[in-house]
């Protein structure tokens, strides 16, 4: 329980890094909106030709008579429409990473630098292309993972009763999952950790990932939240990827030092007090 609080507070604080940040929260919704623009035209686009490009797609029902040729193509229309906006949710995080991979790279960095002990941050040396290469390539497979568990969770929604109750959750967790290693991507891919790797790391905290993935994707069904809040989910990404590698931070630093000065002042009080101490004159024997 504790790690799905933490994961949770580290959302929170990347959206209070943001706020405090506004500058680099200007430039960190510029990716966001332009893929939106790009979502809006093409489910639009789909909107005004999705019907002729059904028509198209099922020439053998042109000789269907009565209702049936209407009621078949509507819905498939339908169906394309409901695929392709399970297909938008289920990609925009991904498209918007790589679309704004300059954006979040310098993003994190800024994160990095601002909370490490020594006010660097890592970087990876390679050039941007190749970054853009890698970053398109491992997004391709998550979304090659996140479609084989998709596909498995819709074939487990037609079980009665566990179908309409457990598989949601799960739904939730999974994508919660898979969206937290998209952010954090951006952090752990600049220190060379690969995909596997990746993987495995965010395996081995699994209630962190939940404690910070389940609520961002709960969050991102609502139309336009995840424009808003992709910068500070970044930022409270990479804050998260520094405690998977176990990387101190200035907030950890100043903990330690505030505790440790609490000690030793504690005690010097203590010794204070007791050497302190007024000597009391005893009383006299008894007789």
């Amino acid at each position: 329980m504790h790690d799905l609080g933490a994961g949770f507070g580290y959302l929170l604080k990347g959206q209070r890094w943001m706020a405090r940040h506004g500058r680099s929260y200007g430039f960190g919704l510029i990716p966001g909106l332009v893929t939106l623009v790009l979502y809006l035209a093409a489910l639009g686009a789909l909107v005004l030709w999705g019907t002729d490009f059904v028509g198209w797609a099922t020439p053998f029902a042109d000789d269907w008579s009565g209702p049936w040729r209407g009621l078949f193509r509507g819905f498939l229309t339908a169906v394309l429409f409901a695929l392709s906006l399970l297909l938008a949710v289920l990609t925009f995080t991904a498209v918007t990473l790589l679309v704004g991979q300059p954006f979040y790279e310098n993003l994190s960095e800024q994160v990095d630098r601002d909370v490490s002990p020594d006010g660097t941050a890592p970087e990876s040396g390679l050039p941007l292309v190749r970054e853009l290469w890698i970053s398109a390539r491992d997004s391709l497979r998550i979304l090659f993972r996140a479609l084989l568990w998709g596909i498995l969770l819709f074939a487990l929604g037609f079980i009665p009763v566990v179908g309409q109750t457990v598989v949601p959750v799960v739904g939730f967790f999974v994508t919660g999952f898979f969206l937290t290693e998209e952010l954090a991507a951006v952090a752990l891919q600049r220190r060379g950790v690969e995909l596997r790797s990746r993987l495995a790391l965010l395996r081995s905290r699994k209630r962190l990932v939940w404690g910070f993935g389940t609520p961002l994707g709960l969050a991102f069904l609502v139309p336009f939240v995840a424009v808003f809040l992709m910068p500070g989910a970044v930022a409270g990404a990479t804050l998260m990827a520094r405690d998977l590698l176990g990387e101190e931070t200035k907030e950890r630093d100043e903990r330690t030092e505030t505790t440790e000065r609490t000690e030793s002042g504690a005690g010097a009080a203590g010794d204070v007090s007791v050497s302190a101490a007024p000597h009391l004159p005893q009383p006299p024997p008894s007789p």
